[in-house]
């Protein structure tokens, strides 16, 4: 069975590493995976999407409207954008960051206050996530990526995977305790 996992977020978030981290732990697990990703206006601070699908034989990297198992935001405008992709019993984690877009940094527009309230009323599966803060705690706001995708390795049980040594492959190595220990609270984040 094919499952679809959809990333979004804004540029300079991680959100494209953060996928093909786990692109290729999913791949060293045996998994056929597909990837696609949508940069958009990446530099500026534009939305960036990426869906990975995995299962024993996967044909396409795209994700239909109403079939992701679990959209991942890194921000919480891009969450809002992004639930006609999550299917019905599909799981949302959100992190609890507002990154303005440039309509509301140059005053034409304002940042909606109640983004949070409008997503629950659509999704019955939330998970809010400090992702930010927590990595903040780690000293780096920046493995607020790695703190999600700890979010996506629990939620999708995936733990078997061994996700140390794909860092290791992936990331300079004055950030890799940094990166593991982000993954592990992003997968104590979304335990119940």
């Amino acid at each position: 069975m094919t499952k679809s996992i959809l990333l979004v977020g804004v540029g300079g978030q991680g959100t494209i590493l953060a996928s093909k981290i786990l692109t290729t732990g999913l791949m060293e697990a045996g998994y056929d995976v597909k990837m696609s990703e949508i940069h958009g206006m990446s530099q500026r601070g534009g939305s960036v999407s990426s869906q990975v699908r995995y299962g024993e034989k996967v044909y396409s990297p795209v994700i239909e409207k109403g079939a992701a198992d679990m959209v991942v935001a890194f921000e919480k405008m891009e969450a809002l954008r992004s639930l006609d992709y999550l299917k019905d019993g599909g799981t949302l984690v959100v992190n609890n960051e507002e990154i303005p877009s440039q309509s509301v940094v140059i005053g034409e527009e304002a940042y909606p206050a109640d983004v949070l309230e409008e997503i629950r009323r659509h999704v019955d599966q939330v998970k809010v996530v400090d992702a930010s803060g927590m990595a903040q705690k780690l000293g780096n706001e920046k493995a607020a990526n790695m703190v999600l995708l700890g979010t996506i390795i629990h939620a999708m049980g995936l733990e078997q995977i061994h996700w140390d040594a794909i860092l290791k492959d992936n990331i300079k190595p004055k950030f890799l305790e940094l990166n593991q220990k982000a993954i592990q609270m992003g997968m104590g984040a979304v335990r119940e």
